[in-house]
């Protein structure tokens, strides 16, 4: 059989499985400290008890004739979309329908699968350093030309650096598609809702799908930065957003998520006719999915409790800490740093001007930390570093200890 030369021609070896293999070559060797990992964006765990039990109670009320559930609604059970519409949309002034919200396994599986819905001559779009999986799936789909040099023949990369703020300077060329994740992973940056109207504003007048990645919102500090892109005027017509329970409740291992399709929101069909994503989506969907398990949603809406949210609340805030008291000790080094305020990551500039990859090695061999290589994000990564604030604070103030203290070997 023939095999599809487009995933056949991808760079080899996915960013996180690279760091995984490198960090088990040097565990091999036996150092002198554990290591401590900072690079993955995994949470520590565990659930918060409230989700806990509500999980644990929907699983034994399967092995019951009056609690066992067979396949569920399509799009989700409707105590969970009523749960998100209320708290993650009209608590900002958000109006949306039951039939708008998709419960899936995670944001990472939407932002992959999304692309489907494009035609395989689509021109796509993404901020740069940017979340591998954007870019992966589409090459995997053909869209993205060869791969030579370090770049995609028809991808079109928006810089997002020190140099300009982390604000994408939006193309002049034509593009169909673009990917945003804010609060940004992996600079940890965000968007102001002036300069998220911009990128609306233009997105409307061009035609252009935003594909809004807001797994991360729950960090967002200051009421004012937008946690929905449809706290925006007219980004119902121009967007869809995935959101996650991942990191805001410790779901990496439970896998819930949700994914918005307004009913505003449009392509085109080949001929020219205007024609709504949403239904398309769902028809995709009974094709394709069986959806979430009764346990994992019924688990998800215990997130929402009064109980829940105060224990997902604190958790939060402890990576909120961790954040803190990583740029607090890379700002004592002189080392340029962005994000760590309304998102779990810290992005740092290489010292000496040293390779992501470089450092990456260094940390590694000298302090027994691993972060994450800006190079495995994208072109304009070179030179710079990820850290994660999902840890513990004991972990997080021993690898700071361990970084100050290997910056001034250099």
């Amino acid at each position: 059989m023939q095999v599809n030369h487009h995933i056949a021609q991808l760079p080899a070896g996915y960013l996180f499985a690279e760091v995984a293999r490198r960090v088990r070559e040097y565990e091999a060797r036996e150092p002198a400290l554990p290591v401590i990992r900072m690079g993955i964006g995994d949470v520590p765990g565990p659930l918060a008890p409230a989700v806990a039990r509500a999980f644990a109670d929907a699983a034994l009320g399967m092995g019951t004739p009056e609690g066992f559930r067979g396949y569920g609604p399509e799009g989700g059970y409707p105590f969970l979309i009523d749960q998100i519409l209320r708290y993650d949309y009209e608590a900002r002034d958000v109006r949306l329908e039951r039939d708008e919200v998709f419960i899936s396994d995670g944001a990472k599986t939407d932002t992959a699968a999304l692309q489907e819905l494009f035609s395989r001559d689509a021109r796509i779009a993404v901020t740069d350093p940017v979340y591998p999986v954007y870019v992966d799936t589409n090459a995997m789909a053909g869209r993205l030309g060869s791969y030579d040099d370090g770049r995609w023949s028809n991808l079109v990369t928006l810089p997002c650096t020190f140099d300009n703020g982390f604000v994408p300077v939006l193309p002049r060329e034509r593009v169909d598609v673009l990917y945003l994740c804010y609060p940004n992973n992996p600079t940890g940056t965000v968007l102001s809702k002036v300069q998220l109207k911009q990128i609306v504003d233009w997105a409307r007048e061009h035609e252009v799908l935003i594909i809004y990645d807001a797994a991360y919102k729950a960090f967002i500090q200051n009421p004012d930065i937008p946690s929905t892109i449809y706290e925006v005027p007219g980004a119902k017509e121009v967007a869809i957003e995935c959101c996650s329970y991942s990191k805001t409740a410790g779901f990496t291992g439970v896998r819930c998520a949700w994914t918005v399709i307004p009913r505003e929101l449009k392509g085109r069909l080949p001929s020219g006719v205007q024609v709504a994503l949403n239904p398309l989506w769902r028809r995709r969907l009974g094709s394709k999915v069986n959806g979430v398990s009764f346990p994992v949603q019924q688990a998800a809406a215990a997130v929402y409790s009064p109980e829940g949210t105060a224990q997902v609340q604190d958790c939060i805030r402890q990576y909120q800490e961790n954040a803190r008291l990583l740029l607090e000790a890379i700002a004592g080094t002189g080392l340029m740093t962005a994000g760590g305020v309304h998102a779990p990551y810290v992005w740092l500039k290489t010292p000496g001007g040293m390779s992501g990859w470089d450092f990456f090695d260094y940390l590694l061999e000298t302090a027994s930390v691993v972060g994450t290589p800006g190079e495995g994000f994208g072109n304009s990564g070179a030179g710079c570093f990820r850290l994660t604030a999902f840890s513990t604070r004991e972990h997080t103030l021993e690898a700071s200890r361990r970084i100050v203290h290997a910056l001034k070997k250099l």
